[in-house]
């Protein structure tokens, strides 16, 4: 497609274009002749991430493109922002997109390697091994350095933090998603096309982290008061998650 058609499917300017071309946010268009650009499906779709990551997760071009080249942000950075980063990365430069090296983490996290081979044992990410030294997807990179922050805050040995209770997010996470996933289909299946399928989730990802992070924080202070006012004995190790009954 051309330019003009590109404008149209996306809503985006050609000169807000060319500035995400100039900044290697999007692929290169292919150019049959110097004068002439081709675009195809995947400078839509990466243009259109771009765009969502600016307006839904409010980052900037800089931010995006540090992100993206495995650098990180200052900034904090919604979680449902690394899908779309993940997608971002497999538009700009193929299908599996550039992995983050392990010692480019090093300098700011120097437990890096070893919160990331923890990790990876207990489950929760997959070490990535190149000709350059162990890497890390853009979303498990993002992994280590929330734990390497969560450090920085005070949960370390000192208290007994380690990376191995970390163990039990895999196991909520995998309840949580099975469950939404189940209902999910349930509900949608045979009723509506895949295409809007996948627009709903694209929109509710971000909604439905929200809304989880915010019930898990009244959970979380309600029971701190609760444990010390001796109403609740509970240990981590004694409970047992039960999957509500599926639609």
């Amino acid at each position: 497609m051309k330019m003009r058609e590109l404008e149209d499917r996306t809503g985006v300017h050609r000169e807000t274009i060319r500035v995400y071309l100039r900044e290697g946010l999007i692929p290169e268009p292919a150019r049959p002749r110097k004068t002439v650009a081709d675009y195809g499906e995947e400078h839509v779709q990466a243009i259109l991430a771009v765009r969502r990551l600016q307006r839904e997760n409010r980052l900037t071009l800089a931010q995006i493109k540090a992100i993206i080249g495995g650098e990180g942000t200052e900034g904090r950075v919604e979680a449902s922002a690394f899908d779309q980063l993940e997608q971002l990365v497999a538009h700009r430069v193929g299908v599996d997109g550039p992995p983050v090296m392990i010692a480019s983490l090093l300098e700011r996290y120097p437990h890096a390697a070893q919160d990331a081979r923890t990790l990876a044992t207990i489950g929760i990410l997959d070490i990535i091994e190149t000709e350059q030294g162990d890497a890390l997807s853009i979303t498990c990179a993002q992994l280590v350095r929330i734990w390497g922050d969560m450090r920085r805050a005070g949960f370390d040995q000192r208290l007994n933090y380690t990376p191995e209770i970390l163990g039990f997010y895999r196991q909520a996470a995998d309840f949580v998603g099975r469950w939404e996933a189940a209902t999910f289909l349930a509900r949608v299946d045979g009723h509506i096309a895949v295409d809007d399928a996948a627009t709903m989730v694209e929109h509710a990802l971000p909604l439905m982290l929200d809304f989880f992070g915010l019930l898990r924080q009244r959970a979380f202070f309600a029971h701190v008061d609760a444990i010390r006012a001796g109403a609740q004995t509970d240990r981590p190790d004694d409970m047992a998650m039960t999957l509500p009954p599926l639609p």
